[in-house]
């Protein structure tokens, strides 16, 4: 929240994000079951009469149905103020080409390009941190605002935390407006561009917290932006 920010006001926006948590997350749950359900139909009935590549298509279906079924039910337990957490081995290189994959499909022909070295695997909530991961990627590329933007994710061990980077060369964002970024409802002012719901980094923040780590804007200018994400290594 910003300094001038009451701590009434604060209860208030925290009410509100439980409220469209919970709301959003339940009237997803019947329609994700019904496409995993009719997704798994379909392989079975399909069986032995449809190419590998249009099994893979329904398997993708049904994986990515199944991460949004889980993500769903993981901010429901947070709108109900008990996040759920797994515990488990992320592979960060397959999480963040995921992250990107879907950040990317978002806005076809985009000129944007991920760049990593190799990733170290920790333990944490594998569908969380991708769907923190997805959200920086989907920020940096819809400000962007340059042709051949590039994304780079590093990560580093600084004692007993994991220190994961998320940098851009993109315009930076203003001064003005880095203290509000995590702002729940606050929207980056984009002119001739529709906004939305301004809930993305401060529900990314909220996941990271619940999985024992921190979410900041280490740094933004001209030349670019960087988050910083904490885990337990």
């Amino acid at each position: 929240m910003s300094s001038s920010t009451t701590p009434q006001e604060t209860n208030t926006t925290e009410e509100r994000i439980r409220r469209f948590l919970a709301v959003a997350s339940h009237d997803l749950q019947s329609p994700l079951r019904h496409i995993a359900m009719y997704s798994e139909i379909l392989l079975e009935d399909l069986e032995g009469r449809i190419s590998a590549d249009e099994k893979q298509s329904l398997t993708t279906i049904l994986d990515k149905v199944q991460t949004a079924q889980r993500l769903t039910k993981a901010l429901m337990t947070f709108a109900a103020g008990t996040p759920q957490v797994a515990r488990e081995s992320v592979n960060l290189n397959a999480a963040a080409q995921t992250a990107w994959d879907e950040a990317i499909a978002e806005v076809p022909g985009t000129d944007a390009t991920l760049v990593h070295g190799e990733l170290p695997e920790l333990r944490t909530d594998g569908a969380l941190l991708t769907a923190v991961l997805r959200q920086l990627f989907a920020n940096a590329i819809f400000h962007g605002e340059r042709d051949a933007l590039r994304v780079e994710v590093t990560a580093a061990r600084d004692g007993s935390t994991l220190v994961i980077a998320v940098a851009d060369n993109g315009h930076g964002i203003d001064p003005d407006h880095q203290g509000r970024i995590f702002e729940a409802f606050w929207k980056l002012p984009k002119p001739g561009r529709i906004a939305g719901p301004g809930l993305g980094l401060s529900i990314s923040r909220e996941l990271i917290t619940a999985m024992d780590g921190t979410l900041d804007l280490a740094s933004s200018s001209e030349n670019g932006s960087r988050f910083e994400i904490r885990l337990p290594a």
